[in-house]
């Protein structure tokens, strides 16, 4: 969402040459088949695929062979094993929620989720832009220039005019960002089939999985249904807190 806000005011500034390049270059991901650009994905991200030779190249003497679609180790806890923290501290290991300790809690996505995560984002952050930008050249132009005869700064007129009068495709935004989320499959298809080690098991996927490879229907059923009911919550959560304006 955030990048999608940060490219849609990019691309609405009057100065900025060739806007209908740059428009349809971030959106054309939103239209292509999901199928076949994870597909892609599945090329650039294998071992000797162009990632690991992009970071090989970025990182001169390095022998960079990444397992990125297949490998459960949690992104955070890789991160912090490259500064030296290797073992878990004895607070975090030692305390239990939900049967795991703080320290699996904390350990961030998989690395094949986090590679999903970056795939994702990148076919849908075009759709999202289109929205924002939709809001931003509907904002009254009056409002802009009275802001700066009244000698409010870049900042302070993004801050106080554009995210205020941004609120509505804000919400609509959120609330179809959220949707979308709890419903990837089609990548978790493709990609992992909700591994490895179940870590990129989406619920959308459980769904399929229990009715169509397991046959229980009644228990992809009951998924379905608390699906569905989270995603009421968090949309009214997000509703209460956004309040946007009916009129």
């Amino acid at each position: 969402t955030a990048i999608a806000f940060v490219l849609a005011v990019i691309v609405n500034q009057k100065f900025l040459r060739g806007k209908g390049f740059f428009r349809t270059a971030y959106y054309f991901p939103s239209i292509t088949s999901t199928i076949a650009v994870s597909l892609v994905f599945l090329f650039l991200f294998q071992r000797s695929g162009a990632i690991n030779q992009l970071i090989s190249a970025l990182l001169p003497g390095a022998d960079v062979r990444m397992n990125w679609l297949d490998n459960a180790d949690g992104v955070l806890h890789n991160f912090l094993g490259l500064v030296g923290i290797d073992s878990s501290p004895a607070f975090l290991a030692d305390t239990s929620v939900m049967g795991l300790s703080l320290w699996q809690w904390l350990s961030g996505p998989s690395v094949t989720l986090f590679a999903i995560m970056i795939l994702v984002t990148w076919t849908t952050t075009g759709t999202m832009m289109l929205i924002f930008l939709a809001g931003l050249q509907n904002i009254p132009s009056d409002i802009e220039e009275a802001s700066r005869v009244d000698g409010a700064t870049a900042l302070q007129r993004f801050r106080l005019v554009t995210i205020p009068m941004m609120r509505q495709p804000l919400f609509f935004v959120l609330t179809i960002g959220l949707i979308g989320t709890w419903q990837v499959f089609d990548q978790i298809f493709v990609i992992s089939a909700g591994g490895p080690q179940k870590t990129t098991l989406t619920p959308a996927y459980l769904i399929y999985r229990e009715g169509f490879q397991n046959f229980s229907m009644g228990r992809a059923t009951a998924v379905a249904f608390l699906l569905f009911t989270l995603i009421i919550v968090f949309t009214l959560v997000q509703r209460r807190i956004l309040k946007p304006d009916r009129t």
